[in-house]
């Protein structure tokens, strides 16, 4: 069972406004499509570049933009995502970090997305398991939430299930906001709210788990803006050692946030580090 939806919705742009239309409808015309296609050919897929690239395509039409990023579909609200900019102009956005996830992940395995934004990784995921596999997407925020359920019809990832709900250390209720307009820099908050906070559902990952019927996980990546702590640390003191993920990429540039070192506490539990980026450390047992 879905945990039920945020208590309040937050302001949007017309920009960035959901849009119900088929996939397809937002597909770029012919000059947006002649400009994404040198961006992603050129230094210019590059982060510094892209806020500049995502007001050229908006000028010559304002909206989304619906392509295919990785094998799936995607509607991307660029203008206000740095995660969706990313994903449309650069075609090896997170690469490294699929490849790793997919080297892990056999056809018919289990992928779980904690904090799965619009969904360029569950959805992308959900290719390599298959129709056999299972994907659980986590994604608390009632905007995001409502992309990635886009983009989970648009992919026909019937595989995928959705949780919008923040995954936490105890069952309840969580304040979350964005950071400087940037949906994908959404996180918990630990201290005073904004006057952009908004009260959503919180569910522990073993219960999240349990409840979609998880038995055992392939891999699984994590990226909740400093709150990764409080996530891991409680999942994997109380849950069977059978049901902890066997590779994991977890995000670290908010680790200073950490109140434990939830890495540290993976490599006691026997997991070694595979490889660093300047994002993100890999794992695996």
């Amino acid at each position: 069972m879905h945990a039920p939806p945020a208590t309040r919705t937050a302001c949007l742009t017309p920009d960035n406004s959901l849009s119900t239309a088929p996939f397809g409808a937002f597909a770029p015309n012919a000059s947006q499509a002649a400009i994404i296609r040198l961006v992603q050919g050129s230094r210019l897929k590059r982060g510094a570049f892209r806020p500049w690239m995502s007001r050229l395509v908006n000028l010559l039409r304002d909206g989304p933009v619906d392509v295919q990023y990785q094998g799936a579909s995607f509607r991307f609200y660029h203008q206000g995502s740095a995660t969706e900019r990313g994903a449309l102009f650069n075609p090896d956005y997170n690469i490294d970090e699929l490849d790793f996830l997919r080297q892990h992940t056999p056809g018919g395995g289990t992928f779980v997305d904690v904090g799965a934004n619009v969904g360029t990784f569950a959805l992308v995921m959900a290719r390599q398991v298959g129709p056999s596999g299972k994907v659980v997407a986590i994604e608390p925020h009632p905007l995001t939430f409502g992309r990635l359920s886009f983009n989970h019809a648009a992919s026909k990832a019937t595989q995928v299930r959705l949780v919008q709900a923040a995954a936490g250390d105890v069952d309840g209720e969580l304040m979350i906001e964005s950071g400087g307009g940037n949906l994908g820099a959404t996180h918990v908050v630990t201290g005073a709210a904004s006057a952009e906070a908004i009260k959503v559902p919180s569910l522990r990952l073993a219960r999240i788990l349990d409840e979609a019927g998880v038995t055992q996980v392939d891999s699984l990546k994590i990226d909740v803006e400093g709150f990764e702590d409080r996530v891991l640390i409680g999942f994997f003191r109380d849950a069977p050692p059978s049901l902890w993920p066997r590779a994991v990429v977890i995000e670290h540039l908010s680790q200073n946030e950490w109140q434990q070192d939830c890495i540290a506490d993976m490599l006691a539990r026997g997991f070694t580090v595979a490889r660093k980026t300047r994002s993100n450390t890999f794992l695996s047992r």
